[in-house]
């Protein structure tokens, strides 16, 4: 919610709206009949009441009445949260985090969230010329987008994964801090993600001599010397697909570094430090081996030490949605210098160590959104009064947060589940078994919150009625950024398909794992009795499961294909509510944790099985999807 400290624009009169009869306020008369109807005014409703009898003039310029949601601490606010890490995490490791936690939520309440704001209110502005006509394309960002890197820096919101201090929980508690910082950060979340995906390549490399200081920057602590780093995929022929898309060539130079050329059409984050980006080695006839195993991975500098972009060429600046307070840019490499990184040909495979990471930082801010907009509609509800009475006196207001509610606390555990796995996978702890788990979840998870973030954002969005959608409010700020969240790192429907192709490669393991391990947990819970409804509703999901890949396997890889998004949601959901199963079942949950666990088992858990006795995955309902979708087009026959 917008700081009361920033400009108010409602009290300079500019943007006072012609009022008509019937939206004149009520009068002081018929508001005291109102509040006779429901409960006594509160100490909160009396200024209202008194606002309502101040002189026509005064009123003229004084036109809301409604109060502002303050929420506090986030951690110290964040039940589940604090209940999730006092389960899991080792009490000395516990006792420490705890207070690091609440800490930085201090901090991100009375420094990081006004410095947000000024991030929205200064965009970055791209400077092509100078004064005297010298070309310079400069981006130009405002001071507290470049505060909030190197409050980045001095939280190590980078570097507490690689300092390992507390082993294989390192990862958890780094992405704790970045889920609180996520919705406060004006942006710099997105930087970070692929700062924390370059620094996870370069590791993966083994921290080669020529990239170590790279990697010492991208990890630092220290706001001076800390980097960001960009991720140059995405080519004019499109985003996902990479094989087909990627243009740009790499010529090797006679010192064995490479020169760059091509066009890169979205670069997030243009003005940070370093970037990783792929292209093609040309041979020494000037060709290029065209498809995936073409694609080389490579390191640059974006500028040089006197600050001069190492032969880039910025064309524009993109105008998004959403995500405005970071610069995304469209540069044009002219032979810039760049350093192999990966085997010749092997950049794809090199580059998805920082997929994996930006798909889980895809998550954090997707569960951090939520997480935020729940907690300013709640407050909202204490504050608010309609009909006689505050919101949260309304059951079905209530109810409707309490549905969003449910979502989150799902969404929650299943990004716990998957750092808590990462951790064990970086510090050599990790399970065969583990890892299959880890390779699954991440593209399930990130398909299925950014979807959940889409949507709980906006129905939270409208339990502020009016006031949700003007723009002094920010919250239209925070629902335009969550919906980048679907579509960024691949859409729902690649990462549909990148869960089956997990399926293949792993000969099918990694389903006999996803199985057993749902198994597991929900045994260690049907101990408890008011868990028994919803651990039978996960078990006969899982049958149903079970059931449609047995049937779908019969029926070829298109059935597949066109379940994929199906499939997909049906294991975030299964997934999800085991983790809330297990979560409500420690000795110490409390009655909440067993209400979201039911609540979310009693949804539908296994979408698939349903469209699949639905006839929805053959190839007449195929032939029928292209015909409802184009029809009245001409020449649009399907090509199935």
């Amino acid at each position: 919610w917008r700081s009361s400290a920033t400009c108010k624009p409602w009290q300079s009169g500019r943007f006072l709206p012609r009022v008509c009869e019937r939206c004149q306020p009520p009068s002081p008369k018929a508001v005291n009949v109102m509040a006779g109807q429901g409960q006594q005014a509160s100490a909160q409703e009396k200024p209202v009441l008194e606002d309502l009898e101040m002189p026509l003039a005064r009123r003229e310029t004084e036109t809301l009445f409604q109060e502002q949601p303050e929420t506090g601490n986030q951690y110290l606010e964040d039940a589940l949260l604090q209940s999730y890490l006092k389960t899991h995490l080792p009490p000395k490791v516990l006792e420490e985090v705890t207070q690091d936690l609440e800490r930085f939520g201090n901090r991100l309440l009375t420094k990081v969230k006004p410095l947000g704001w000024e991030c929205e209110l200064n965009p970055p502005v791209f400077r092509q010329y100078d004064a005297w006509g010298r070309r310079v394309d400069h981006i130009d960002t405002c001071s507290a987008w470049r505060r909030m890197k190197e409050i980045a820096a001095e939280e190590g919101l980078i570097a507490e994964a690689y300092e390992r201090r507390y082993s294989n929980w390192s990862r958890l508690h780094q992405a704790v801090k970045l889920y609180l910082f996520s919705s406060f950060s004006g942006g710099f979340s997105c930087p970070l993600a692929m700062t924390d995906g370059a620094a996870k390549v370069i590791e993966s490399l083994g921290t080669p001599g020529s990239l170590k200081t790279a990697f010492d920057r991208l990890t630092s602590r220290d706001p001076k010397k800390f980097w960001t780093s960009g991720q140059w995929m995405t080519e004019r022929r499109g985003g996902s697909d990479v094989a087909n898309g990627t243009e740009t060539v790499a010529r090797k130079q006679p010192d064995g570094t490479y020169c760059l050329y091509g066009f890169k059409w979205f670069t997030s984050a243009a003005d940070s430090d370093v970037t990783l980006t792929l292209a093609r080695v040309a041979d020494a006839e000037g060709q290029v081996k065209q498809g995936s195993s073409g694609l080389s991975l490579f390191f640059l500098r974006v500028r040089d030490e006197e600050g001069r972009l190492n032969s880039i060429r910025v064309q524009r600046l993109k105008d998004k949605l959403g995500t405005r307070q970071m610069a995304t840019a469209e540069l044009w490499l002219h032979g810039a210098k760049a350093e192999l990184i990966s085997a010749e040909g092997r950049g794809v495979a090199s580059i998805s160590n920082m997929l994996n990471i930006t798909r889980i930082h895809n998550v954090i801010s997707a569960v951090a959104f939520m997480r935020r907009m729940i907690s300013l509609s709640r407050e909202y509800a204490r504050r608010r009064v309609a009909f006689g009475k505050l919101l949260k006196d309304h059951p079905l207001h209530v109810q409707t947060i309490a549905r969003m509610e449910v979502q989150t606390r799902g969404a929650f555990l299943l990004l716990m589940e998957i750092v808590r796995l990462l951790g064990l996978a970086e510090t050599n702890m990790a399970s065969e078994h583990d890892q299959l788990l880890l390779r699954l979840l991440i593209p399930v998870a990130k398909l299925y919150t950014g979807k959940q973030a889409s949507a709980v954002v906006v129905e939270a969005m409208e339990s502020f009625g009016g006031q949700g959608y003007m723009e002094d409010t920010a919250l239209p700020v925070i629902v335009r950024d969550t919906l980048v969240l679907s579509i960024w790192e691949g859409t729902t429907n690649i990462l549909s398909l990148d869960v089956l192709r997990s399926l293949t490669k792993s000969q099918g393991q990694v389903m006999a794992v996803f199985f057993s391990t749902v198994q597991k947990k929900l045994e260690l819970a049907s101990s408890t009795a008011k868990l028994e409804p919803a651990v039978k509703q996960v078990q006969d999901a899982i049958s149903s499961l079970a059931q449609f890949m047995q049937a779908a396997g019969s029926k070829g890889a298109a059935t597949m294909e066109l379940a994929a998004r199906d499939f997909s949601y049906a294991l975030a959901r299964i997934y999800a509510g085991t983790l809330l199963i297990e979560h409500a079942a420690q000795p110490d949950a409390s009655s909440t944790d067993i209400a979201a666990a039911q609540r979310w088992c009693n949804q539908e858990l296994c979408p698939v099985a349903t469209e699949l006795q639905n006839s929805s995955y053959e190839a007449e309902a195929a032939l029928m999807d292209s015909a409802l979708v184009y029809e009245g087009i001409p020449a649009c026959a399907s090509s199935l």
